[in-house]
């Protein structure tokens, strides 16, 4: 009798573990968030976006300089902060979409492309 149960109690346990391991394997996350935040071209895309809402009062004569790439990328975290938060542009508003593109080519290393 204890022989029977002791098999039984294998059989439960090798069922239980086979089944578990099965259930809580971990995907590895393949995109690690591209989908969110594609590829963004400066030139393009982001010193449009600055030069239509801020090079009016970031044209040299207040902090930060955002007239050329260095000076938007130096200021890149400042940039998105000020974006993010809608403290910045004083006196309008960016989209949605403007503020996303400003913060994922910054999460994309504020690259000059």
């Amino acid at each position: 009798m204890k022989k029977l149960m002791r098999s039984t109690l294998m059989v439960v346990l090798l069922i239980a573990v086979s089944t578990s391991c099965d259930n809580n394997v971990e995907e590895d996350n393949i995109n690690s968030g591209t989908d969110e935040c594609p590829d963004i071209s400066f030139s393009t895309q982001v010193k449009p976006v600055i030069d239509n809402n801020c090079i009016s009062c970031h044209n040299g004569s207040q902090f930060p300089d955002l007239r050329t790439y260095d000076g938007v990328s130096n200021n890149a975290a400042i940039v998105k902060d000020q974006v993010v938060n809608r403290t910045m542009p004083i006196g309008g508003s960016l989209t949605n979409e403007e503020i996303e593109l400003i913060s994922c080519w910054v999460d994309n290393g504020a690259l000059n492309n």
